[in-house]
């Protein structure tokens, strides 16, 4: 028998490789036909493993799977220094040279795997009206690939693994969680379900978190969830019945909402009149009040005055009748000695009346230096008006203080210049000091070319 006849599966110097262009998972078998049982690998057999690939050999015990993992770059020959699983399981009964059984399942680290999946219509709900069912339904796509390999052969064993059945796993479970969130949008989410086709967005962010969870439970990564479409049933009885409520819950609604804020513009322009009439009143009555204080303490300092000159004309009285004051010498006679205590006590009465009228005038002029202090007098209509108003109450005449006029003085090259400052700021000419007559000696202009004063020519 030639040693190039036909291979049978256990036959001599095998070469296992991975020659798929896309996949995730693909089973080795020396046939190149896909074999649900272990084959015969003998030793010295080539295993070449690309980059980013990672061969898996799969050893079926009684007490379960053990697992030898080749990563690529490889491409050596199968013995015992690197496959240490298939070393403590073979052993050395058979030399080293028998054919072991084993599984091998190459897996493309680098690899996706897309599945299209489309919900049958279902009934959704709306919370608010339970009574109308709106048909719903949905499609998209599932990328998905394997980042952590050893994990993955953990939850899922390998032995007699098949790619279809673990797609449709997945895309019974992705189903499943897709629907869940589009019946929770309404409920959880707040999401009408009329207007549950324009929230793909929103949905599609709901429904990774469920996915993540799910696929996590298959060992593999959520790289992408693409929802294409989410369509109603726009023709059917509940959706019709739905859309009549909803609209005139929302046109009783927003008449509701209207009818609030036009109340609430009401009031709000109530509280502000109220507010405004209650502040004038208050200005008024401050005004008022600050008037009255004003005129009392006028009045009581001419009633002081007056009170003093009705004594003092009482004491001018009485000092009349003092010259013929029988002071007991008889006769009725003028008395020397009343003249001279009558012109004693004028004079004390004198300088009191002399000092009552200057006090009364300090403290009208103190007066009316005070009333100047508290009132801005209009420049234009010459209105007092109260400190701190910007416009007059009679013309409108802003009352704000006016920016005062710099002083400038006049350069020979016709240009103004500030005061203080030491050259001209367009010709550069200095500016001239103090400048005096030396005829008569006053002070004059510093560009004058003639005295005003003698008319001495400079």
């Amino acid at each position: 028998m030639s040693i190039f006849g036909n291979k049978k599966e256990g036959g001599l110097m095998d070469v296992i490789r991975c020659d798929q262009q896309q996949y995730l998972i693909w089973k080795w078998s020396p046939t190149g036909e896909t074999s649900n049982k272990e084959n015969a690998i003998r030793y010295g057999s080539s295993l070449r493993v690309k980059d980013g690939e990672v061969a898996i050999f799969v050893y079926k015990q009684k007490d379960g799977t053990m697992q030898d993992f080749i990563e690529g770059p490889f491409d050596e020959t199968i013995k015992t220094a690197n496959f240490p699983i298939l070393t403590s399981i073979v052993g050395l009964a058979f030399g080293g040279a028998s054919p072991f059984q084993a599984e091998i399942y190459f897996i493309n680290l680098a690899g996706n795997i897309q599945i299209k999946w489309g919900i049958p219509m279902f009934d959704n709900f709306d919370p608010r009206f339970p009574d109308f069912g709106v048909p719903t339904t949905a499609r998209g796509s599932l990328t998905f690939n394997i980042t952590d390999y050893k994990a993955f052969i953990k939850l899922n064993r390998m032995i007699g693994f098949s790619i279809q059945d673990f797609t449709n796993q997945i895309k019974s479970g992705l189903i499943g969680k897709i629907k869940s969130v589009l019946i929770d949008a309404p409920t959880k989410n707040g999401i009408p379900v009329i207007q549950i086709e324009r929230k793909i967005e929103e949905i599609g962010e709901f429904a990774k978190i469920k996915l993540n969870e799910l696929l996590s439970d298959f060992g593999v990564n959520l790289k992408r969830l693409d929802i294409e479409s989410i369509e109603i049933d726009k023709e059917s009885e509940g959706y019709q019945e739905l859309k009549a409520v909803t609209k005139d819950l929302q046109s009783q609604t927003l008449k509701a909402q209207t009818d609030v804020n036009i109340k609430n513009l009401i009031d709000t322009q109530e509280i502000n009149k109220e507010n405004t009439e209650e502040t004038l009143r208050i200005q008024r009555e401050e005004m008022q009040r600050a008037q009255k204080l004003k005129t009392e303490s006028e009045y009581l300092k001419t009633h002081q005055v007056n009170i003093q000159g009705d004594i003092l004309k009482t004491a001018a009285e009485s000092l009349g009748q003092m010259g013929n004051m029988d002071l007991g010498g008889g006769g009725g006679s003028m008395n020397p000695v009343g003249m001279m205590t009558g012109m004693m006590i004028g004079g004390t009465v004198g300088n009191q009346m002399s000092g009552m009228m200057n006090a009364q005038m300090n403290n009208m002029n103190q007066q009316q230096i005070q009333n100047q202090q508290d009132v801005i007098v209009c420049p234009k209509c010459n209105t007092q008006n109260a400190i701190g108003t910007k416009f007059c109450s009679s013309c409108g005449n802003s009352l704000a203080p006016q920016p005062a006029i710099a002083e400038t003085i006049k350069c020979k090259c016709g240009a103004a210049i500030p005061a203080g400052s030491k050259f001209c700021p367009e010709c550069g000419e200095p500016v001239a000091k103090e400048k005096f007559c030396p005829n008569c000696g006053i002070k004059i202009s510093a560009n004058a070319k003639f005295c005003p004063d003698c008319g001495n020519k400079f």
